[in-house]
């Protein structure tokens, strides 16, 4: 069978370099592609849509567009220490929120303890954000148990109010009672695996929730820690036995030194300059286990396979006690069980190249005997707000949910399409605002696509130049697209292409209006395919139907993805009360009485304008031309509105600001006129210290001369002063 040659070309991050994308199978077809995927112990944010959507998108170009046959696995972290830490604060939290000698006393007297011990925290955290993170909190706090001190106080009899206030003081406080309650009593209880498994399998549930929300393909193959402990504790005997392993009290580490110095081997390959970061390695190890690994480990570098579990952990047997695997070895153990010794694609963010898939290589190839593991590695750029990036820990984030309420699912996608998957990107209303209006480029030009078709009786009509031209410019988009995929699967320029081809066939539209000379409609219906075949395998519209057009939103109209549509039956009948306004229209525009032909042409109007957007329904009027309908959609109407409004509105609010900047700027003008010249430096005490007779400074504040280049500026202004205040006593009314 002949290789799969296709031209892809793709950044690998162990190479940073753009490469010829060839997988292991002999036919060039099948690709073996592991992803990570999330660690679920709170709400998806928007950090890990950019990543997701990212991958979804490539993972849709490769098999839709390429060819490729793509088999995607993909991991869920549901052992973990943050996971564990988060799942053990919840359920204590929980149990003291319960607690019948819980009290708004008793919670007062808690969070005075527990702020102590997060003041001493806080001190002493060395990252400027997270410092600044944590005492916005600790004020936010301190506010709160005032406020609520002030309510009770007001109203201690109200059982009601009392118990609101309660929830109150709860709320606010919980991410220090979390840390509070966890050092108190967790080293003193043990907890069974379910409570952290129902944790898991909860925020899992929401995970895929929002994946579906974001028209995120499922993976092929779902792989959770939990499930694949005995696969990794015997990925781990392997590595031992190799020599590239050691127990240590209940703990089993991987021997970096020893991997280094083995000719076969290199340790980083992705990024070697951060070898012997110790603040990337203990975050890799995890915030419950890297204080005691230190004791543990024979180099700071060694990261763990086997973490040995502590009271109020989950555990599993394992040959060197009760334990959970380390957060790197997961994903070596679980791609091998599913795709063996050799990945063609492995993908995740930026953050996680060190020390996350650089120890991930370094320990599957310790048990491979290898020194290949993985073909190519894939990385999504971080997501930043306003230049910072985003991130659970510091609490800027923005969840899927809470931008879903505010943006389409199309929308963000386009926004990411709009940018390199493999660069940062900035999350701003000024970046989604350019993907809202590319949207609507788009859905405004198959609504003319539409409008054309239907004004075009003719199936066949003869070719012109005209039509000769925008068939090549359809070409040219097409060899455009092309190009820019296989270089790196560059979705920016992709979108500039077929905007470039909107743009074409929407003269081609008004040319032939001009001209009244037919319109091709299986020609432009051609190219409104094609630019809707590459919406849909970006996954930007659900729609399945190849030989139709346009998105379809939730109406029948045009403008978000959907399933339902109505417009080839509402059509008809909007085209027949067309017809019938405008022949009201001609005949109104015929009679002499004023008033009655006024009366006819705001009915006429009032139809277009308020009616007919109501049902979803846009007529546009042209001079010279029969009236265009076009089915929207109510939502998106709706939305039209919205935008309108507002843009009145902020010429309104603007209009008004400039007039309010005015009338100050007068005042100011009129209130300097009126100041004497003899007082004009009088109050700059700050300045000056001495004055001459007409009131021109002489000394500065320190009492020295004014220089004589000062003193020839004063005294023009003294003079420009004098000029204006004598214009302003010739206005002002003579006593006699």
């Amino acid at each position: 069978m002949a290789t799969l040659t296709t031209g892809l070309r793709l950044y690998n991050s162990l190479t940073r370099s753009v490469e010829d994308f060839r997988p292991g199978d002999p036919a060039g077809r099948h690709v073996t592609w592991y992803s990570c995927g999330p660690t679920v112990y709170d709400a998806s944010h928007m950090g890990h849509a950019r990543s997701y959507i990212s991958f979804d998108i490539l993972r849709r170009v490769l098999t839709h567009y390429f060819g490729y046959d793509v088999f995607f696995v993909m991991n869920i972290t549901d052992v973990d220490d943050k996971i564990i830490k988060r799942a053990r604060q919840e359920y204590l939290f929980a149990e003291y929120s319960a607690s019948p000698s819980t009290t708004i006393s008793s919670i007062t007297s808690d969070l005075t303890l527990a702020i102590e011990s997060y003041v001493t925290a806080t001190l002493a955290e060395t990252d400027p954000d997270k410092k600044t993170m944590r005492e916005r909190s600790l004020g936010n706090v301190k506010a709160v148990m005032a406020q609520v001190e002030a309510e009770i106080n007001k109203n201690s009899d109200n059982a009601e109010h009392l118990a609101a206030q309660k929830e109150i003081l709860l709320a606010s406080g919980r991410d220090i009672l979390y840390d509070w309650l966890d050092r108190k009593v967790s080293d003193d209880r043990v907890f069974e695996n379910e409570i952290f498994n129902t944790f898991s399998r909860r925020w899992e549930g929401e995970y895929f929730s929002d994946m579906t929300a974001l028209n995120v393909l499922p993976p092929d193959v779902l792989t959770r820690v939990s499930e694949y402990v005995p696969e990794i504790v015997s990925y781990i005997e392997t590595i031992i036995a190799n020599g590239f392993a050691y127990e240590s009290n209940g703990s089993v580490y991987f021997d970096v030194a020893k991997f280094r110095v083995d000719p076969n081997h290199k340790y980083a390959k992705l990024v070697p300059e951060a070898v012997g970061d110790e603040k990337m390695l203990m975050e890799g190890e995890g915030e419950l286990t890297s204080s005691r690994a230190t004791s543990e480990k024979r180099s700071p570098a060694d990261f763990a396979l086997w973490k040995s579990s502590r009271r109020g952990e989950p555990s599993w047997d394992s040959p060197w006690g009760k334990g959970r695997p380390g957060w790197h070895i997961e994903c070596s153990a679980m791609a091998s069980a599913i795709v063996g010794k050799e990945l063609d694609i492995h993908t995740g963010g930026v953050d996680l190249k060190f020390p996350h898939h650089d120890n991930e290589i370094a320990q599957s190839e310790a048990y491979y005997n290898s020194n290949s593991w993985v073909s190519y590695f894939l990385h999504s750029g971080h997501l930043t707000i306003a230049g910072c990036k985003m991130s659970k820990s510091l609490k800027n984030f923005i969840t899927i949910r809470q931008a879903l309420n505010e943006y389409t699912a199309p929308q963000l996608r386009l926004t990411f399409l709009l940018h390199s998957w493999k660069d940062t990107l900035d999350y701003s209303p000024s970046g989604m605002e350019a993907a809202i209006q590319y949207e609507q480029k788009i859905a405004e030009f198959f609504l003319n696509v539409k409008a054309a078709m239907r004004c075009s009786p003719d199936p066949y009509p003869k070719w012109g130049q005209d039509d000769v031209t925008l068939q090549k410019g359809i070409d040219s988009a097409k060899a455009a697209v092309h190009a820019a995929l296989c270089d790196n699967v560059d979705t920016r320029s992709v979108l500039f292409a077929l905007r470039d081809l909107i743009s074409e066939s929407n003269i081609y539209i008004q040319t032939c209006k001009n001209a009244k000379s037919p319109i091709n409609s299986p020609l432009l219906k051609a190219g409104a395919k094609y630019v809707t075949s590459i919406l849909r395998m970006f996954g930007v519209t659900g729609s399945t139907e190849l030989d139709s057009f346009g998105f379809k939103s939730a109406d029948g109209g045009e403008g978000v993805a959907g399933s339902v549509d109505v417009e080839e039956t509402v059509l008809p009948f909007v085209e027949v009360l067309s017809e019938f306004r405008e022949q009201i229209r001609s005949t109104a525009k015929s009679i002499g009485d004023a008033a009655v032909k006024g009366t006819i042409l705001k009915a006429c109007d009032e139809i277009r304008d308020s009616k007919l957007p109501e049902l979803g329904v846009r007529l546009e009027d042209h001079e010279g031309c029969p009236t265009t309908v076009k089915y929207v959609g109510k939502e998106a109407m709706r939305k039209e509105k919205e935008q309108k409004d507002k843009l009145e509105a902020d010429r309104a609010a603007e209009k008004a600001r400039k007039k309010e900047e005015q009338a100050r700027v007068a005042a100011e003008k009129e209130a300097a006129r009126r100041i004497p010249p003899s007082q004009l430096f009088l109050k700059e005490t700050d300045k000056y210290s001495q004055f001459g007779p007409e009131g021109i400074p002489t000394h500065d504040a320190e009492g020295n001369p004014v220089t004589k280049s000062q003193l020839k500026k004063l005294e023009k202004l003294h003079a420009q002063q004098k000029k204006v205040y004598d214009e302003y006593l010739k206005t002002v009314p003579s006593e006699n």
